[in-house]
This record gives C-alpha cells, sequence and structure tokens, in this order.
C-alpha cells in the first residue's frame, strides 16, 4: 500500500507516534488510510449538509475495514459570486480544488481517495484531482434541492434571475419577487435545475466514478447517506483491488459521459470540464466529439432551466441508470466502473418508471442532443450553444451586433431598455485571459429572457453561460478576444447569422475587411492584476481546450 512509506518499519516510528496522536491505533495504522475529501462549507446550499455525507462515507470506510481522515477543499457558490467582480474568481477555484486534494494526498501518501463535492467547479476539480493523481477514487456528489413552488409553479434557481427583468420591464412587482425570493431555493442542495452542478453529478455517474443512483438522489434523502455509505466501502474494496480511475475513466467512458449528457440538454460548461479532466488522463477531447455525439444522441429529458422537470422528477423516473437503460444501444456497456463490475451490470435492472420524464428514444423530445458545437468567422476553434434550451423561432437567427466589452456594460444598457428586437448581443474579453476567469453571463441572459425577448435576441461571448440560462446563448467562443479572437474586431451594426442547425456563427464581412481589422486590431488598456488572477492569466489555455493550466502534454 502507498501509506506503508508512512508506517512500516522502525524508521517510521515518528510517523506513527503523530498518527497516535490523533488516537489512531495499532490496527487503525494497519488498515488502508483513506483520504476523504470534503467541499463542506457553510456558505454555499449544495454544501452545508456535506459534514453528514462525510460522517456515512466515514462509516462505510471503517465498516469495509480502512481508516478514513477527513480534509476539506474550498468551495466557490456561483450564484452568489454571480453578476460582480466574484465570478471572475470560478472557474480559476477549479484548479485550485484540484491542486489542494493532490498536495494533501501525495503529502500522506493515502491509499485511496473518496470525493465528497456538489457544485459547478467543485466536482469539475474533484474530478480533475481523481484523474491527476490515478489512485483508487470514488466520487460522492451532495445531491439536488428540492424544486420550488411560486404560486402553484414548479420553479428554480434561474426564475429570481429572470425576475428581475421581468421587474424591469413592468411585468413583476418587487412585491412579488420578493416572495419568489422566498420560495425559489426551499432546501439544501445543488440548484434544483440541470445547470452545472447537477449536470456534473450526472456525467460523474455515467463516467462511471460515481456510485450507482448518486447524481440524482436528493441531498435531504436518507438514501444519499446510504450511498455515501456504500461509496465508502467500495473505496476500500477499490484499494483491495487496485482498480483505479485511469482504469474506469477511459475514453469509452468519456463518450458514454457525454452521450447522457445531450440526452439529458445539459449545462453547456461540461464542455470545458470534460476536456480538462481527460487531460489528466492523456486523453485528448476535441470539441469536435462533442458534436458528433451530439448529432446521434437524442435528446430525452426536458429539464429545467429549458423544460419542465427538476432533479427530483428524474430521481423519481429512475435517475441515470433509467435514462442510461434507455441510451443502451447507443452506449458502450463493457467499461468499468467503481462498483468493480462493467456499466452494463450497473443498470441491469434499471427501468424507466416516468415515461414523460425520460423518453424513449423511439419518441425523443427533440432528434439531436442538447448541445451543439458551432464554427465560423467569429469562431473558427468553435463555440458552444446549449440547443435544449432554444425556441425553434430562434433556431437560426440574423441581426446586428450590439458590442460591449463587458457583462457590466452590456447590463447597464439591457437595464435602460436599449436593447431591441432583432439584436445580437456580442460581449467580449470575457474569456479565460480576458475575463479573467471566464464568467458566468446568467444575469444578461436572465434580463433578456424576463424582459420578454427570448424569441428575438440571440447572445454571443467568449465568456461562457450558466446552467442556468436558457435562450439563443452561444458561448465559448474560441479564440478570445484577449489573445486576439475574430470576435474582438466586431462593430455595432455589424450583421451577424446564426444557423444552429447547421451549425454555424459568422459576421457578414468579407475576409479582406476581417484582415483589415485584425491587422489594425490593438488589445485595449486593462487593470494590471494581483494574487491568484495575475498567475492564472498567465498559463491558462484556451476555451476550446478546457481552460486548464499550463501547456497540453502528448
Amino acid at each position: 500500500m502507498r501509506s506503508d512509506i508512512t508506517k512500516k518499519g522502525r524508521h517510521r516510528a515518528p510517523q506513527r507516534a503523530l498518527l497516535k496522536a490523533i488516537g489512531l491505533t495499532e490496527e487503525d495504522i494497519e488498515r488502508p488510510f483513506i483520504a476523504v475529501a470534503n467541499s463542506y462549507t457553510s456558505v454555499v446550499p449544495g454544501h452545508v449538509h456535506l459534514g453528514s455525507v462525510a460522517n456515512a462515507v466515514k462509516t462505510g470506510v471503517a465498516r469495509s475495514g480502512g481508516t478514513a481522515f477527513e480534509f476539506n477543499t474550498i468551495a466557490v457558490c456561483d450564484g452568489i459570486a454571480m453578476g460582480h467582480m466574484g465570478m471572475k474568481y470560478s472557474l480559476p477555484s477549479r484548479e485550485v480544488i484540484a491542486d489542494s486534494v493532490e498536495l494533501m494526498v501525495e503529502a500522506h501518501r493515502f491509499d485511496g481517495l473518496v470525493l465528497i463535492s456538489n457544485c459547478d467547479k467543485v466536482t469539475p476539480g474533484m474530478l480533475i484531482a481523481a484523474a491527476r493523481l490515478d489512485i483508487p477514487s470514488i466520487v460522492v456528489t451532495g445531491g439536488p434541492m428540492l424544486a420550488g413552488y411560486y404560486r402553484g409553479e414548479k420553479v428554480s434557481f434561474d426564475a429570481i434571475y429572470e425576475a428581475l427583468g421581468k421587474v424591469e420591464a413592468g411585468l413583476m412587482t418587487e412585491e412579488e419577487l420578493k416572495e419568489l425570493e422566498n420560495s425559489v431555493c426551499p432546501t439544501c442542495g445543488s440548484c434544483s435545475g440541470m445547470y452545472t452542478a447537477n449536470t456534473m453529478a450526472c456525467i460523474s455517474e455515467a463516467l462511471g466514478i460515481s456510485f450507482t443512483g448518486c447524481a440524482a438522489s436528493l441531498a435531504i434523502s436518507g438514501r444519499k447517506l446510504g450511498i455515501a455509505e456504500k461509496s465508502g466501502e467500495c473505496v476500500v474494496n477499490l484499494v483491495r483491488s487496485d482498480l483505479k480511475p485511469s482504469k474506469i475513466m477511459t475514453l469509452k467512458a468519456f463518450e458514454n459521459a457525454i452521450t447522457v449528457d445531450m440526452a439529458l440538454g445539459g449545462s453547456t460548461n461540461t464542455v470545458l470540464h470534460l476536456p480538462a479532466i481527460a487531460h489528466e488522463l492523456g486523453i485528448r477531447i476535441e470539441l469536435d466529439l462533442f458534436d458528433r455525439l451530439s448529432r446521434r444522441v437524442p435528446h430525452l429529458c426536458s429539464m429545467i432551466p429549458g423544460g419542465s422537470y427538476a432533479l427530483e422528477d428524474l430521481d423519481r423516473a429512475g435517475g441515470i441508470p433509467a435514462l442510461m437503460k434507455e441510451l443502451q444501444p447507443l452506449l458502450n456497456l463493457d467499461v468499468l466502473t467503481v462498483t468493480g463490475k462493467k456499466m452494463a451490470d450497473n443498470i441491469a435492472e434499471a427501468k424507466v418508471l416516468e415515461r414523460n420524464v425520460i423518453h424513449p428514444i423511439s419518441n425523443p423530445i427533440h432528434p439531436q442532443g442538447g448541445i451543439a458545437i458551432l464554427r465560423g468567422n467569429i469562431a473558427p476553434q468553435g463555440a458552444v450553444v446549449k440547443t435544449a434550451a432554444v425556441s425553434p423561432k430562434m433556431l437560426a437567427h440574423h441581426g446586428p451586433a450590439r458590442v460591449f466589452d463587458s457583462e457590466e456594460s452590456c447590463m447597464k444598457t439591457i437595464l435602460k431598455g436599449d436593447i431591441h428586437e432583432g439584436d445580437v448581443i456580442v460581449i467580449r474579453y470575457e474569456g479565460p485571459r480576458g475575463g479573467p476567469g471566464m464568467p458566468e453571463m446568467l444575469a444578461p441572459t436572465s434580463a433578456v429572457m424576463g424582459m420578454g425577448m427570448g424569441e428575438s435576441v440571440a447572445l454571443v461571448t467568449d465568456g461562457r453561460f450558466s446552467g442556468a440560462s436558457r435562450g439563443p446563448c452561444i458561448g465559448h467562443v474560441s479564440p478570445e478576444a484577449a489573445v486576439g479572437g475574430p470576435i474582438a474586431i466586431l462593430k455595432d451594426g455589424d450583421m451577424i447569422s446564426i444557423d444552429i442547425p447547421n451549425r454555424t456563427v459568422n459576421a457578414l464581412l468579407s475576409d479582406d475587411e476581417m484582415k483589415s481589422r485584425l491587422q489594425s486590431w490593438k488589445p485595449p488598456e486593462t487593470r494590471p492584476l494581483k494574487g491568484y488572477l495575475r498567475r492564472y492569466v498567465q498559463t491558462v489555455s484556451s476555451a476550446d481546450e478546457g481552460g486548464v493550466l499550463g501547456l497540453w502534454r502528448h
């Protein structure tokens, strides 16, 4: 065992003395050492309950003959960080989470690893750590909250942002806004729609790195604690069998995860996170893989924000095992999972219990998957759109650009009522380097939707959109403006053509005009950065490469 280097032999008496100082017995020291990386924090609703989840995990570890050691990582709440300077720190936190887990596990030479996570950048950060460390590992996601109800209507977190646009448009009173505010997030857990947190939980299960049924089981359920206990037992068995993430998270497993993502109509942020996780395993995931699978995989689940169902509905319908059972003709079922079994065995007994939530392949919501990759002279290296959340009326759009060099300046214009039907809002200098940190654009997208322009105004950005965003929102435009990507040379009034079915996004400018503008482009002056963001921008890669730090390893 890896931990033997810290506890075996006469020369490790000092280390054993320190372990006994924390209450370990000789028997405890003989057992496999299991790290429990917990992202508990009292500021994030998706994480406030993770202390009890960790206790359940540790019970399972002990029952299976291991010794558990718990430590914490950071966790940023994207909802609280949204719409101000704090959002610049959200995506960069992913790398800090991965690095902190690596530091703790490598310094103490743990034998196995349980990663307890829940929210947007935390689960990807934990998965990056699991891939990088490549010791027997299992991910336990903390589960979604219940959906809220406002005047008899099921609501989730996106509703509160769209309500801000309704108030500005005179469609809702401030008293009604307060009533919604008090209703939309009724319990702990990750926000109840198919936003980034829940999409990544579902993807973890589809990858085989999370226990069967974990993703959709509710944060407040006893079943979540039961799964946590089983996960604790499971990781000790993984140590004994030496089953590592590199044997589980193979290219075939990533294809399964993307297939499930397409069927769910999940968050576009998966296009950032999956390549970053695969990168640690030496696997290159190109944007074209997402698009190829999107054309092949039907959209089967009408989930909030683009649809009407919350995670509690998906759980009641059978969860990810039932969805994968429906998708089995399109999946690689011979891949290994943390249960020690193949995926085919994990889903063998699964059944779809509610067909209104999980449609059959023969009767999908849409014939193609929920995410598409667009290319064109604005985005030669690609851009991402969540097709599952786009009105059929906006699948093709042609209109004049309204160009903004920041989210803040765009929001001021939207709230003044100075955006008009047909416009294409362009928000640039918000990519991984330009933001910095590639902030989410939930505030402008929700304001546009709330003001009733979701079927007449499109948005294009080198930043990214929240998993809660809906409407014709095209993000991750690469190369980004800060490195001289073509989005940097757009001007107000330039005609923009968006054709989602044909996967294109273009400025209607001649090649000579584009070339002339690019030759005369100069980066705008920016205020000096300090602290972590200063280091981050020096090494972060493009969005189409996953926004990883450092160079790709080949």
